[in-house]
């Protein structure tokens, strides 16, 4: 998913509250011209909009500065947020351009039901909800499928075995238990898994 985001250069001497409170959040961009960053302002309401579509780190944003003028591919790196009251206080882009294969956090979404909790009244456990992968910015996924159809009481998934789409690698490929299917405690099944 590609999302586009028009912000504006945040005047100098600009104080981060009266900016909120004349409805513009602050942020930032990294990374689009070496070291150097920019002070932006964003519109609170396209902020809203965009946190309901975009996930942090995953996400590619095509961000307009219009008065730099300046536009790219970024990803969201980090949004701050008021601890009790939940309101957005600062946002962070990281321009990804220029910046070949970059790491992103990936959502692992379940396929089907697994035959050991079907059939035999297991239990699935996902160890792992979220996978890091390099991968160029037009090539993040959305999220990546895991399926546990096939999995009987016993039976794990590991991260080496995963599938994973084209251009698209595990930041760290090791036999880590991603999901499994355990039996139920004190049962007949319980009993039949622990002699296996």
């Amino acid at each position: 998913m590609e999302l586009t985001v028009e912000c504006q250069k945040r005047p100098e001497q600009s104080k981060p509250n009266s900016l909120r409170r004349n409805g513009q959040i602050p942020a930032v961009l990294y990374g689009h011209n070496g070291a150097e960053s920019v002070s932006l302002t964003v519109n609170a309401k396209t902020v809203e909009q965009l946190l309901k579509k975009a996930s942090i780190n995953n996400t590619l944003i095509n961000l307009n500065v219009t008065d730099l003028p300046w536009s790219g591919q970024t990803i969201l790196r980090e949004v701050q947020s008021h601890p009790a009251k939940g309101h957005i206080y600062h946002v962070s882009f990281f321009s990804v351009a220029a910046h070949g294969n970059i790491e992103v956090k990936v959502p692992l979404h379940f396929v089907g039901e697994p035959k050991g909790v079907k059939l035999r009244g297991g239990m699935l456990d996902t160890a792992i909800s979220s996978l890091q992968v390099k991968c160029l910015p037009e090539s993040i996924p959305e999220k990546i499928e895991v399926d546990v159809a096939n999995l009987d009481i016993g039976d794990a998934i590991h991260i080496n075995e995963l599938t994973l789409p084209p251009g698209v690698v595990a930041v760290v490929e090791t036999n880590e238990v991603i999901v499994s299917v355990l039996a139920q405690q004190g049962g007949a099944e319980g009993a039949e898994a622990a002699a296996v």
